[in-house]
């Protein structure tokens, strides 16, 4: 129902004001009596099978969502009820930032693709805490960057900033180093400044109690000597592991015009290279951290695909748009299958 009434609908209106509207449809609807449990036994798959151990955290299975959706913590209670293992809220930042100038957001239909050029768009991380306050047992992520306007020479103490306010509050951080949409931002997945900024979390994790994973989300662009830094990163920092992948800006065999817009791009051509990327980074690595797989991912079997390259989580965000809310279930379900 949703692929043939309800998106036809959507798509007839601009994607950021779909997805306002769309977030306060699901909030008004979770605060009908009993209509959360409804949707929770509609979406859920509820099997000791789909149940992961990673990283020290227990996912009761392994579909979650991506940064980017949920960017402020303000609907991800009610996200968890379409039956995903865990949830990942940000990018946030240290202060309130609008980000691009809209139009920023584009559906390129004939290509089951989006480009973004948000430029992390976000009310600053106390006001996501406010909201994380009154998690109801979700598995939540922590996607960390920095400012606009903080240069890159500066860029850890925004790091540190969002660490240390979300410690409490999140099962887990990612690093953002990777958005195509905040200038000069991918300098520092360079090697050395992205040890550096590394370095500096794990000093001020092992600081506390806990000792939350910190992963690193990185870019489908990097050439195979970059993605070989990366592996070596991972292990002279002694991170938990790696996001493959964020966004592209290639834009190779597209056909919709929204192609020329600048931004990064999701959805179903992103789909080979980021399991290109999860499988050279699992091989060069002999498996020694996890990596979820994120990009392109529409059906179980793009899902199974990246699982099987290596990946020990998957999150969706483009194709639960264009694919809607059951896709959490059926990939499940396919994966249930293959068990």
């Amino acid at each position: 129902m949703y692929k043939s009434l309800i998106r036809p609908v959507l798509f007839q209106f601009d994607p950021e004001k779909v997805h306002h509207f769309t977030f306060a449809f699901i909030k008004a609807v979770n605060k009908i009596p009993g209509m959360r449990a409804l949707l929770k036994s509609i979406y859920t798959v509820n099997d000791p099978s789909l149940e992961r151990e990673v990283f020290g955290l227990k996912f009761k299975n392994p579909v979650g969502l991506a940064a980017g959706f949920d960017k402020d913590a303000r609907l991800f209670n009610e996200l968890s009820g379409f039956g995903f293992g865990f949830i990942e809220i940000g990018t946030l930042t240290p202060k309130p930032q609008p980000g691009n100038p809209r139009r920023r957001l584009f559906r390129l239909r004939a290509d089951t693709a989006i480009v973004n050029r948000m430029g992390f768009n976000n009310g600053g991380v106390e006001e996501a805490v406010k909201c994380l306050r009154k998690n109801k047992g979700v598995l939540v992520g922590g996607n960390i960057g920095k400012n606009k306007v903080t240069p890159n020479e500066d860029a850890a103490e925004d790091y540190r900033i969002c660490f240390e306010a979300l410690y409490d509050y999140v099962d887990y951080f990612v690093v953002n180093v990777s958005s195509p949409n905040t200038p000069n931002l991918r300098a520092l997945q360079d090697k050395e400044p992205l040890k550096k900024l590394l370095s500096s979390l794990q000093d001020h994790k092992l600081q506390a109690t806990g000792k939350k994973p910190v992963l690193l989300k990185i870019a489908p662009d990097l050439t195979e000597g970059q993605l070989r830094d990366i592996v070596h990163i991972v292990e002279e920092t002694g991170i938990a592991g790696v996001i493959a992948t964020n966004t592209t800006i290639s834009r190779e065999g597209l056909r919709s015009p929204e192609k020329e817009e600048v931004g990064g791009l999701s959805g179903k051509p992103l789909k080979d290279r980021s399991t290109e990327v999860i499988r050279f980074l699992n091989r060069e690595s002999k498996g020694s951290f996890p990596i979820i797989g994120v990009g392109g991912i529409h059906s179980p079997g793009d899902a199974l695909e990246k699982l099987e390259a290596g990946a020990s989580l998957v999150q969706v965000y483009t194709g639960f748009i264009y694919e809607g809310p059951g896709l959490v279930k059926r990939i499940n379900k396919g994966l249930l299958r293959k068990l």
